[in-house]
């Protein structure tokens, strides 16, 4: 047995070491002292949870107080480690002696374009150190959603590691806002792999989430007794979508009195997992009244690990789900089924908040927990408030994960990318209520990346920055001056879907392009429409469709920037903004056409701007009715709110 002062012990020699790399070094010299395996075994083989949970947070009150020594540490570490990088070597840097400032004085911020020609070098075969002196185990892939095609970034074999570290700190903070989870239960969590590729030089390339699915982290549990799910490893781990969610859903019901939390990885994902429910509900009870699996599941791994959980017949479970399912209002069904769940965990910022509605809707009321913030690049933070309101989400940057740097994003000063690149600011010294683009230095060997993220400062907790996620960095739509923003584009969608609610409908999902096949262009908005109850009329259409859609594509021009509206009263450069309703389904067309050209399901984004011919082209032939604003949007040069 692990008592507490053990762990006491490897924190202190944490906090004389430093950084992460000190933190998994005092695991190992723990190791060496003949103690357990790993620092996950000694907290998890404590007496009691609670007495876990709180040096992981004592862990956390640590780290955040000596954000700028810390930095300076994972920053000294990562050169060291990488002292004989090609890359950095090119920069004219000794990364074996440089500190901080000669660091930044002789490497440039890079973009992916910057990156591509070494990750191509290193896709293509070459196992000298390019970016890197640790070898590269695999590359990460992006979803892909953005551009149409995958973005790879180097991993290391010891990055797991640290993204662990990072996990099993998630939990703590859960268990202190929602009293009494760490005495069990499950988590009825949706989560998915794509299949792996291999590059020319064959290594693997495959999603960051795909990744960790088939780490042996994961495989293990080593997340502990908290990430308990209900879905066999066998479902997650199989490729084939419908065999996957349709085993998930079956053992998430059949488990249902021990589901505490509900999710998957974002908002839009737990969704699907709704309609999957609502489109499949007979066939999933037909099945637990038989107490076998439908033939539809041909994997035999699957069908074996169901077996183990579909044990016999349960006709009383299959007519309760008939009940809940056939109702024609579906508000609170999550948690009419899961009666014991306490929270859904999903990624509700960014893109995902237009979903907040519906996820309120279906959860009755259960709150919407948002836990960490990473990327295929990087882990970055944690949210140490996860029962705030979904408006209120922001991260505590983690400072042993990475060297972080932020570029100001709203100093009309700092001029071009370059100037801004000098005027990039540490972790510690970024300003309250600012925006910055997020800059990261990892230990895989990205050297002063632009990740592409603007965040806002809205707080600290000790000396670490809090960070709200605003949107990504490249403008969504731009016509002629005007630049509209994902989150703008979307609150204009918020505000004009509002017009549909007293006729029974929705927008289900929603993207955008701009069109310039007539002059002048004009913005073009394409909306899957979703009845509220299965009672509502809804293919698409709504009474007096017309006069309303265009009521809409005039509420959303009204909620747009005064560039806009300027551009479309003063300039008339811009036309009538013109929404697309299109065929219940075609988002999921859209989706599979990605995941076809390499995108992963697990992490897939409707993306809020189209530019693939073949997108638009799909779009397009399934357009059932098409509606323009019908008058000039509200401008004056001296509007105050602009």
């Amino acid at each position: 047995m692990v008592f507490l002062g053990q762990v006491q012990w490897i924190l202190a020699l944490y906090l004389r070491q430093g950084s992460v790399v000190g933190w998994i070094g005092a695991a190992r010299t723990y190791r060496r002292r003949a103690m357990p395996t790993s620092i996950g075994a000694a907290l998890k083989s404590l007496p009691a949870p609670a007495a876990a949970d709180a040096e992981k947070l004592r862990f956390i009150e640590e780290l955040t107080r000596n954000v700028d020594s810390q930095q300076e540490r994972v920053l000294a570490e990562i050169l060291g480690r990488n002292a004989g990088a090609e890359y950095l070597s090119t920069c004219g840097l000794d990364a074996a002696t440089a500190d901080r400032a000669t660091f930044r004085s002789k490497v440039p911020v890079m973009s992916y374009e910057d990156l591509q020609p070494y990750i191509q070098r290193i896709a293509n075969g070459d196992r000298s150190p390019v970016l890197s002196t640790r070898p590269v185990s695999e590359f990460l892939s992006s979803s892909g959603t953005s551009a149409g095609e995958r973005k790879l970034f180097p991993n290391v074999k010891d990055e797991l590691d640290r993204r662990q570290l990072l996990n099993g700190l998630v939990m703590p903070v859960i268990n202190r806002c929602f009293p009494g989870m760490a005495k069990g239960g499950k988590g009825l969590f949706f989560l998915f792999i794509m299949s792996e590729t291999k590059t020319p030089g064959g290594l693997v390339a495959q999603p960051v989430l795909t990744s960790y699915y088939k780490s042996e982290q994961f495989k293990n549990g080593s997340d502990g007794p908290y990430y308990h799910n209900t879905s066999p490893l066998e479902a997650i781990l199989c490729e084939d979508a419908f065999q996957s969610m349709y085993a998930q859903m079956l053992c998430g019901l059949c488990q249902r009195h021990d589901v505490l939390r509900i999710g998957g990885s974002f908002a839009s994902g737990l969704l699907r997992a709704i309609s999957f429910l609502q489109l499949n509900f007979k066939q999933l009870a037909d099945d637990i009244e038989a107490g076998k699996l439908t033939s539809r599941v041909t994997d035999i791994c699957v069908r074996d690990a169901v077996a183990g959980i579909l044990r016999r017949p349960d006709p009383d479970l299959a007519q309760f789900v008939r009940t809940e399912c056939g109702k024609d209002d579906w508000a609170g069904v999550l948690t009419r089924i899961w009666p014991n769940t306490r929270y859904l965990d999903v990624i509700i910022t960014g893109a995902m908040a237009q979903y907040i509605p519906a996820l309120r809707h279906y959860g009755g009321g259960l709150p919407l927990v948002c836990t960490r913030y990473g990327s295929s690049e990087c882990f970055f933070g944690i949210n140490l408030r996860p029962a705030c309101d979904p408006s209120e989400v922001s991260y505590t940057i983690m400072p042993n994960m990475a060297y972080f740097e932020f570029l100001p994003v709203d100093d009309v000063a700092a001029g071009d990318d370059d100037a801004r690149s000098r005027r990039l600011v540490d972790l510690a010294r970024v300003e309250a209520r600012r925006e910055y683009e997020l800059v990261v230095t990892t230990y895989a060997g990205l050297n002063r990346f632009r990740v592409g993220d603007v965040l806002r400062v809205t707080g600290f907790h000790n000396a670490a920055p809090q960070f709200r996620f605003v949107r990504r960095r490249n403008v969504v739509l731009s016509v002629d001056f005007d630049k509209t923003d994902e989150a703008e584009l979307q609150r204009a969608v918020e505000v004009a879907s509002a017009l549909l609610r007293p006729h029974g409908a929705s927008v289900a999902e929603y993207t955008s392009r701009t069109c310039t096949e007539r002059v002048p262009g004009h913005y073009v908005v394409y909306w899957e429409l979703l009845p509220v109850t299965t009672t509502t009329k809804c293919a698409g259409a709504v009474e007096n469709e017309a006069t309303v859609m265009g009521r809409c594509c005039l509420e959303m021009e009204e909620a747009l920037n005064a560039m806009y509206r300027q551009s479309r009263v003063a300039f008339r450069s811009i036309g009538p903004l013109e929404i697309r309703v299109v065929q219940p389904g075609t988002f999921e067309e859209v989706m599979e056409y990605a995941v076809s050209r390499g995108a992963s399901v697990n992490q897939y984004k409707v993306p809020r701007c189209v530019t693939l011919p073949h997108v638009i082209q799909l779009l397009d032939s399934r357009v059932l009715s098409s509606h323009f604003s019908p008058s000039l949007p509200h401008w004056t040069p001296t509007k105050p709110s602009d």
